[in-house]
């Protein structure tokens, strides 16, 4: 007689495969990494940043000056060592800072919006939009709020644009993005011819404080433009945070989302406030900085994947250690003269762009 054959229960109830635990741990674990090294890479940054420059100052020095300063123990720097270092670097790593964290913030949130990852706050015009405030205000020689009126300028035609932009897109209650996309194509044409009227029409003075301001800079960083860019920088950052979940549903599909609750049309109206609000901010105190909002957050995708969770802080924790460390490679590159910060971060930022469309196109073919 022969024995049946003995199934083998382990084979059964045996535990899966250890995919079932491992798969939801390697994302978070690779989160948790690349925030951890994010924010060491930019508290190293903003070190550097603060000591290096034509006044050198030892690290030590400028630590032991924090804390002094923070009741924390430490030691007082000499006189010339305490206005170079307070008066001027650390103001400019906090602008740093806060336009940087904008910047990749917006820039994060724009291509969620879109559901494209070449998105960036300047497609719908807020970056063009506030350089013909600050434009115009330098041109026309424009001065009711003292040294505040190119950034209040610049504030708000920026918001003033996003405004118009959304008003001239929107039909029948809905907003493509196609028609919203094409629309800010339009009026960012339409706002270089407006900064071209007014350089035709400016002297010389004022055509190199054009130039100066439309090439991207923070050595005009004082306290007081920090204290003014903060609250708007602090709430659209304290916001963003909200809305990853929905834009995660968002990035099924619009009718996806539609059926699992998010109402589209707001989530859109909001979060481009939001992003008008963050790059409106950072502009008028920066100038135009370009490429910041598209490259940080594609990098994290590439590296994180595509969870908003993990994208929105991580953009701006990027976006803050590229700016930070642009300023000073700016500052110190070409003493002692200095680099616009805008032309550095473009040069950097447009060979990513080319070489992400030849990688798209190659991968996927392209968006069309």
């Amino acid at each position: 007689m022969t024995t049946p054959p003995r199934t083998d229960a382990t084979a059964v109830t045996a535990p899966r495969p250890e995919t079932t635990g491992d798969r939801p741990r390697r994302p978070r674990s690779r989160t948790a990494l690349l925030t951890t090294a994010l924010a060491v890479a930019l508290l190293a940054g903003c070190l550097l940043s603060a000591g290096l420059g034509a006044y050198r100052i030892p690290l030590g020095d400028v630590l032991g000056s924090l804390l002094h300063h923070l009741g924390l123990g430490g030691a007082e720097l000499d006189r010339v060592g305490e206005s170079v270092l307070w008066n001027v670097r650390l103001p400019r790593v906090a602008l740093a800072l806060l336009v940087g964290s904008s910047l990749g913030c917006a820039g994060a949130l724009m291509q969620g919006v879109f559901g494209n990852p070449l998105a960036e706050p300047g497609v719908i015009g807020i970056s063009s939009g506030a350089a013909v405030g600050a434009v115009g205000a330098l041109a026309l020689g424009l001065g009711f709020l003292g040294t505040w009126t190119v950034p209040a300028c610049a504030f708000a035609t920026g918001l003033l644009t996003v405004l118009i932009v959304y008003a001239l897109s929107r039909s029948g209650g809905r907003t493509e993005v196609v028609t919203l996309i094409l629309t800010g194509i339009a009026v960012n044409a339409f706002a270089g011819a407006l900064i071209g009227l007014f350089l035709f029409f400016a002297d010389n003075a004022q055509l190199s404080q054009i130039t100066f301001w439309q090439l991207g800079s923070l050595s005009q960083a004082v306290w007081p433009k920090v204290l003014a860019v903060l609250p708007c920088a602090v709430a659209g950052l304290a916001v963003a945070p909200f809305y990853a979940r929905k834009l995660d549903l968002l990035a099924l599909g619009e009718r996806p989302a539609r059926h699992l609750g998010v109402d589209v049309e707001r989530l859109r109206v909001v979060l481009i406030l939001v992003v008008a609000l963050l790059t409106a901010a950072a502009v008028a105190v920066a100038g135009v900085i370009t490429f910041v909002g598209l490259l940080v957050p594609h990098l994290l995708r590439m590296a994180a994947g595509p969870g908003h969770r993990f994208l929105i802080p991580g953009s701006a924790l990027g976006g803050a250690l590229v700016l930070v460390v642009a300023d000073l490679a700016a500052r110190t590159a070409a003493q002692p003269a200095e680099l616009p910060l805008g032309v550095l971060t473009a040069l950097f930022g447009s060979p990513f762009f080319f070489w992400l469309l030849r990688r798209t196109r190659r991968k996927q073919g392209g968006w069309a």
